[in-house]
């Protein structure tokens, strides 16, 4: 059997969240579901997280998932004016 080398990713949502399709997905290859934390409920994720985690111990196959978190607007709150204006600058290493 040869190992592959790429790695498959699946983001969860409301069309793939139920515990069959991640069965489904899980055993079609997925190595690791995301969750998109710009889009739905907390309680959605972690009805998600909770259906991944099940299908990894029925499988016994480790299996990831990341955890996609909003951009400024979760990092940044909300502000006294509505907005305020930023400087982004980007670094590279």
């Amino acid at each position: 059997m040869t190992k592959k080398s790429a790695k498959i990713v699946a983001t969860i949502g409301p069309a793939s969240r139920d515990i069959d399709m991640i069965e489904c997905l899980s055993q079609s290859g997925v190595d690791v579901f995301r969750l998109n934390f710009s889009h739905g409920s907390h309680r959605d994720h972690k009805q998600s997280y909770d259906n991944i985690r099940s299908i990894e111990k029925k499988s016994g196959q480790p299996t990831c998932i990341l955890a996609d978190i909003q951009g400024p607007k979760l990092r940044l709150g909300v502000f006294k004016d509505s907005f305020i204006s930023i400087k982004h600058y980007i670094y590279i290493l």
